[in-house]
């Protein structure tokens, strides 16, 4: 397909546009969408919101409800569990080998980027936040000097972001979570691979947690079987 042909561009745009209000959860797990209602959102037609759609399908980020329309995927419980469970295996040995492998130099320049926080409730500032975080985690697995760990790593901060949105609703962790960034950047420069394990153990705890009580908290708009129901009886 020709990516300068006019109805590729616009569905090139459809996509990025749910795909970036699914990330940031505003179009939120659970929800229902229908092809109609996201023309009206973001003033395309109708080919473009579909195409946008099916490969949005194909990535798994929403799921099709037949003659309906389509529902936002949910996050899981499981799919909480299993992620940052990847992402402890990953960024402990991370970690471990940036304290042995990094250079003074590249530790003062991550402790350098390491100050960045966001507004609480202020959401376009955690779309930037998420972005400077997944930037700094991806920095350590670069220190590591392993370029396979570096890779999987940064996939997996790119799996974490949507349920990223929901932890960080969830209360003002601003502050700590800089600190917490800092605090790892010290042991890293200190060469402490014990301590720099136990600080990103103790932030991977912390996030998930509060990822797991914000999803709790929008488990209740979730496409059921009676609600789909009573949406299937609307449209029929």
């Amino acid at each position: 397909m020709n990516e300068n042909n006019p109805s590729h561009l616009l569905s090139s745009q459809a996509y990025r546009s749910i795909k970036d209000d699914i990330v940031a959860c505003i179009l939120t797990p659970g929800q229902f969408i229908a092809q109609i209602d996201l023309v009206e959102k973001y003033g395309m037609g109708l080919t473009p919101i579909r195409e946008a759609l099916r490969q949005l399908t194909q990535e798994g980020f929403v799921q099709p409800v037949p003659r309906l329309g389509y529902i936002v995927s949910p996050i899981t419980a499981r799919d909480v569990q299993e992620i940052y469970e990847m992402r402890s295996i990953l960024e402990t040995s991370s970690v471990r080998l940036a304290a042995m492998r990094g250079s003074d130099e590249e530790f003062q320049t991550l402790l350098d980027s390491a100050d960045f926080s966001y507004t609480y409730k202020d959401h376009p500032s955690y779309s930037r936040f998420l972005a400077q975080n997944k930037e700094f985690h991806v920095s350590i697995a670069i220190l590591s000097r392993n370029h396979r760990l570096e890779q999987q790593i940064a996939r997996t901060m790119d799996e974490l972001t949507r349920v990223f949105h929901l932890g960080l609703d969830i209360r003002d962790s601003a502050e700590k979570m800089r600190d917490d960034h800092l605090a790892l950047c010290r042991a890293l420069m200190e060469r402490d691979a014990n301590q720099a394990e136990r600080l990103i153990r103790q932030e991977i705890l912390l996030s998930r947690e509060r990822v797991m009580e914000a999803l709790k908290s929008y488990s209740g708009q979730a496409i059921t079987p009676e609600n789909l129901l009573s949406l299937t009886m609307l449209h029929t």
